[in-house]
Order: structure tokens, then sequence, then C-alpha cells
């Protein structure tokens, strides 16, 4: 089972970036389907970005598509989310999620296994 821990938060100005890591505790890590979800106060937790075990395949939220890009390097068992462009609407904590199959998924019942999360804070 992968257990998720991400880093990389931190303060930001609006226009800025920031590189969000999330590394796994699993030696099966390339038989996993990542996501990147996020939650800001008072809201759902929502999807943001997806990549298939392989990293072959990515999906993005249209409220990031062209701003941030979600990538993995299976030797090192890590994902990861370039977020450049930031806006004070990106401001929540940045969760990454495994769901062991070849496909990720848009829904955040889908996946097996949650890290803490990550405070990520846009100001503007």
């Amino acid at each position: 089972q992968v257990q998720p821990v991400e880093s990389g938060g931190g303060l930001v100005q609006a226009g800025g970036s920031l590189r969000l890591s999330c590394a796994a505790s699993a030696r099966t890590f390339s038989r996993y389907a990542m996501g990147w979800f996020r939650q800001a106060p008072g809201k759902e937790r929502e999807f943001v970005a997806a990549i298939s075990d392989s990293g072959g395949s990515t999906y993005y939220a249209d409220s990031v598509k062209g701003r941030f890009t979600i990538s993995r390097d299976n030797a090192k068992n890590t994902m990861y989310l370039q977020m450049n462009s930031l806006k004070p609407e990106d401001t929540a904590v940045y969760y990454c999620a495994a769901r062991r199959t070849f496909n990720p998924s848009y829904s955040a019942g889908a996946y097996d296994s949650w890290g803490q999360g990550t405070q990520v804070t846009v100001s503007s």
C-alpha cells in the first residue's frame, strides 16, 4: 500500500510559482495512478490534476489547465505538481492521492490512499 507524503507548499505572491512533491513509500509505486486534489476553507475537496501509472496520460481541472503541470518519476517514487501563474483562488490545502490501477480518476472517492496535505497560500 502506497503512503503518500506531500511537501513543497508555502506562501507565494500572485503570479509566482511553486512545485509540490509527493513521495510514496512503496516499491510498487509505478502500478499506481496518482492525483492531486485541493480543499479551500469552507469548500469541498476538488480535483486538480491526475496522472496514469506510467505517466503517459495526464488530466487537469479547467481552472488550472495551462498553468499547472503534473509529472512523476517512478524511479524516485515521486510525483510532482508544478504550479505557475498562481492566483489567490489557488489558496488551499493540496493533497496527494494514490489509486492502485493504471488509470487515474477525477473522483476523490476512487483513490485508496491520501497524504496529510500541504498548505499553499497565494497573496494578492
